[in-house]
């Protein structure tokens, strides 16, 4: 069922809270080192802002498991957005409480007021009705915004908005669905899922919700060492967990029966090392008999693995691409990731990055203006590309 989006409902005057995910990366003197998720949440701000609302953000900022900490504060993601919308963001020192409403009700139609971190209270990640209840009371209208814990039944992401009249989803939440659920509904062939990551596990769900859907999957990263094993091909010291080789075993067998291909790399690069200074070697195909030693790890997929994977991207016409592979942020395992970004850039596709370190790598290497869309949510992309409900947007008023 669509849900609510912040046209749908009248803002001129009323008190709206916002749930936004300003979840930044800080340094170790706590400045931010990249502002894409504050900048995120500008489209529907501005938007807010222009209709006469009287805008209430909230958000979390790392784990203080439920106390108050200072280097978790959001004091410093207020001063940054105050910058990127060019309006005074203020910032009050908690998220309920007698001093939050006292300044709520001084707010004025136009104003922005940035309440501190929600998850300084234990009740948020419990999603506590007592505290759902009093962040309810805040406001007229609640929006979520926040893709990246949507799929988090926390008080602020889904608790709050069954205490709240009108419940609508911002501009940032609207279009993480239009590409990732609606886009994936009848996408362009061929279509083309790029997974990489460490644990088949992890990935289990996403695989077999896209063995129905895809053409072709391509696996890097360590999950391929998993896949290699159960395949009998000697690992080394490469990453695999023993629980992933029978689950790779049986998507391998269900990805033939269903006449889809599930493509692992040719080829892998082996190295002695964890480093730069490692001795690396590319090793022979799997198919020629070529193994990873013993003592040593791969830590990236091979040339002739490049070769292929590209020549495929190239040929896309949607492709869906969540998790690098290999250990991009090593210059000398770093080939494979690069060239499959470039490919990915360079197709012409329907170019979808599901969010995590595929999102880094994509900014990296020089190629997030190229393509389609990237997702702000990692957890979140997954489970809706598995097809699982998410909490956050359940939570939300039909249209």
């Amino acid at each position: 069922m669509p849900k609510k989006t912040i046209r749908d409902i009248s803002l001129s005057g009323r008190k709206v809270l916002v749930r936004c995910d300003f979840n930044v990366p800080l340094d170790g003197d706590g400045n931010i080192t990249d502002d894409t998720r504050i900048d995120g949440a500008v489209p529907t701000i501005k938007y807010l802002l222009y209709n006469g609302a009287k805008v209430i953000l909230c958000s979390h900022l790392g784990r203080p498991g439920g106390e108050r900490n200072p280097d978790f504060s959001l004091k410093i993601v207020a001063t940054r957005l105050g910058e990127l919308i060019g309006k005074n963001v203020s910032f009050v020192e908690d998220c309920v409480g007698e001093k939050v409403n006292e300044v709520i009700d001084d707010l004025s139609e136009g104003e922005v007021l940035l309440l501190e971190n929600v998850r300084f209270y234990k009740e948020e990640t419990e999603n506590d009705e007592a505290f759902s209840r009093q962040l309810s009371e805040l406001t007229d209208v609640y929006v979520n915004d926040a893709f990246g814990t949507a799929h988090r039944a926390h008080a602020s992401t889904a608790g709050v908005a069954s205490h709240v009249g009108e419940c609508a989803m911002g501009f940032l939440v609207e279009r993480e669905l239009k590409y990732l659920q609606e886009e994936l509904k009848d996408p362009a062939r061929p279509f083309v899922v790029i997974l990489g990551g460490k644990k088949v596990s992890d990935k289990i769900g996403v695989i077999r919700a896209l063995l129905d859907k895809a053409d072709t999957i391509l696996i890097g990263g360590a999950m391929q060492y998993a896949f290699r094993k159960a395949q009998g091909h000697p690992i080394g010291e490469s990453y695999a967990v023993d629980e992933d080789i029978p689950i790779a075993e049986g998507l391998l067998e269900e990805a033939q029966k269903r006449g889809v291909n599930l493509m692992l790399p040719a080829d892998s690069l082996e190295a002695d090392d964890f480093s730069n200074e490692a001795n690396v070697r590319n090793i022979e195909p799997y198919d020629d008999g070529g193994s990873i030693r013993d003592g040593w790890e791969g830590l990236d997929i091979g040339n002739q693995a490049i070769q292929e994977f590209c020549e495929i991207i190239k040929g896309a016409g949607t492709i869906v691409w969540n998790g690098p592979m290999g250990v991009f942020e090593i210059d000398a395992f770093s080939k494979g990731t690069q060239s499959v970004a470039e490919a990915v850039a360079a197709s012409g596709a329907v170019s979808i990055i599901g969010g995590g370190d595929s999102v880094t790598a994509v900014k990296q290497f020089g190629f997030a203006d190229q393509v389609t869309f990237i997702s702000t949510g990692g957890g979140a992309s997954l489970e809706l590309l598995e097809g699982k409900v998410l909490p956050g947007v359940a939570a939300l008023d039909d249209a």
